[in-house]
């Protein structure tokens, strides 16, 4: 049968990048299980139990050696995959099959395995977090001077600088950053707790020593690399924590979300532009078009990244007492396709930050035909200065600028607001300084200081810190 007959999920086969696509494979969860009960039967003999050394290196010596036909195999007739790999695993270490998996429910393996591997994936996340900003940062400050008409409900306000709007891009994602921060701060293993987190099968194993029991899951987890567990669970952790990562993505989405919306709709106005390559096709039909083709894309898999914390959130408040199983299947799907969506944005956010093309003399034109209404107030105060009637003054610049919107508006003209007061002896005292009152870098306020001050204070530091991380590109397959 060929594959092409087969559904193929597109994140995997489009959009999301090999890396994340591992973290969140088969061989890597099923490595982390034998991770774990070789820390647990390790553990468990070092504090007594009738565990031998030479058990111990057999499962070791066996880790790698995962037959996964057989598991899969196994799985078809026992319906537990849990237990499938505990006998997959037995057969190539016989010696040590009778003392895998001691004590522990499934979850100790599902639940430990899913959190280190979403704590990977968050750290994956991270590293693309913080490339995507240097490349945002880099572009804020090489057009921090640019002047650019601000827009409030997406009409023409007072000018800003296309740098200083890509300050507002980059610090949506720097609370995204410390978002991820507090959760990979307050990160936890759900520990060795048993069947419904009472630790009773433990505590039957060492006769009732809880001290060794508490030493024993200090043990496991620090074999892990970790240093901290939930202090009580039922039989899973906390399905509420899989909300909280899903929401941290989501907010991550959202930020890149509104960064593909600005890029299109600057683009619309050939103001900025994303990449575009040299064999690219904009339309099948149109050969001339340039679509924004990857920021379409991001708000595409944004889009859905939006929607899965609710999946997450049902899930938390729907688990009865203990737990119930309705969650598995659920967090199989949704878990790795949060992380796989949002790991293939910020693929493309690094893409298309790092080669947006600024059209600064489409943008000069699109505020010369603006400034001269924005001015105005300006004007009439340098005649005020010359001994006018500033309510005089007023009501002939409303005029003036009336039949200057009209001829823009209704007859397609150009805007002559500046001819029409050039002509008009009530502005004298500006009449031959018009140039220079309407210089646009007199009219952008402090925007190229906030940029270098906010950059400098808020976001140096970061990269600072992750320097290590910085230097990845954001490539784009199809």
């Amino acid at each position: 049968m060929s594959d092409r007959l087969l559904y193929e999920n597109p994140l995997n086969t489009r959009y999301a990048s090999r890396e994340m696509q591992e973290n969140f494979g088969d061989e890597k969860r099923f490595r982390l299980w034998r991770k774990l009960w070789i820390a647990l039967a390790e553990s468990e003999m070092e504090l007594g139990l009738g565990i031998t050394p030479a058990q111990v290196e057999a499962l070791k010596a066996h880790a790698e050696e995962i037959d996964y036909a057989r598991a899969d195999a196994l799985e078809r007739a026992v319906r537990h995959d849990v237990m499938a790999h505990v006998k997959a695993f037995g057969e190539v270490a016989p010696e040590a099959a009778g003392i895998i998996h001691l004590g522990a429910t499934s979850c100790f393996v599902d639940c430990n395995s899913e959190l280190i591997i979403l704590h990977d994936g968050l750290l994956i996340i991270q590293k693309k977090l913080v490339n995507v900003m240097e490349k945002l940062k880099n572009f804020a400050l090489r057009y921090c001077e640019v002047p650019t008409l601000g827009f409030t409900h997406l009409q023409p306000a007072q000018l800003t600088t296309v740098g200083k709007r890509a300050t507002l891009w980059l610090q949506d994602l720097m609370l995204d950053y410390e978002a991820l921060q507090n959760l990979l701060s307050a990160f936890r293993l759900r520990g060795v707790k048993g069947t419904t987190g009472t630790q009773a099968s433990f505590l039957e194993l060492f006769d009732g020593d809880e001290e060794k029991v508490k030493q024993l899951e200090r043990k496991v987890v620090e074999k892990m690399g970790f240093s901290r567990v939930y202090g009580v669970t039922g039989q899973t952790y906390p399905r509420k924590f899989d909300y909280q990562v899903l929401s941290v993505l989501s907010q991550i989405a959202q930020s890149a979300y509104k960064f593909s919306n600005d890029i299109r709709i600057l683009q619309s106005m050939k103001e900025v532009e994303e990449p575009f390559e040299k064999d690219q096709i904009g339309s099948s039909a149109m050969a001339y078009k340039r679509n924004p083709m990857r920021s379409e894309r991001m708000g595409s898999l944004a889009r859905y990244m939006l929607s899965l914390p609710i999946n997450s959130a049902v899930t938390a408040s729907t688990q009865w007492f203990e737990r119930t199983l309705d969650d598995s299947a659920n967090r199989r799907i949704v878990n790795a396709q949060a992380f796989l969506t949002v790991d293939a944005v910020l693929n493309l956010y690094m893409n298309v930050a790092e080669n947006l093309v600024v059209y600064e003399k489409v943008i000069a034109k699109h505020v010369a035909a603006e400034l001269p209404f924005m001015a105005t107030e300006n004007i009439m105060m340098e005649c005020v200065k010359a001994g006018g009637n500033r309510q005089e003054l007023h009501e002939r610049i409303r005029i003036l600028s009336m039949e200057a919107g009209k001829r823009v508006k209704q007859e397609g003209g150009e805007n002559d607001l500046l001819e029409r007061i050039e002509r008009d002896e009530m502005f004298a005292a500006v009449h031959g300084r018009l140039g220079e009152i309407l210089d646009a870098r007199k009219f952008i306020g402090r925007a190229p200081h906030q940029t270098e001050e906010f950059i400098a204070q808020e976001i140096d530091p970061i990269l600072a810190r992750h320097k290590e991380l910085l230097g990845e590109k954001g490539e784009v397959h199809i």
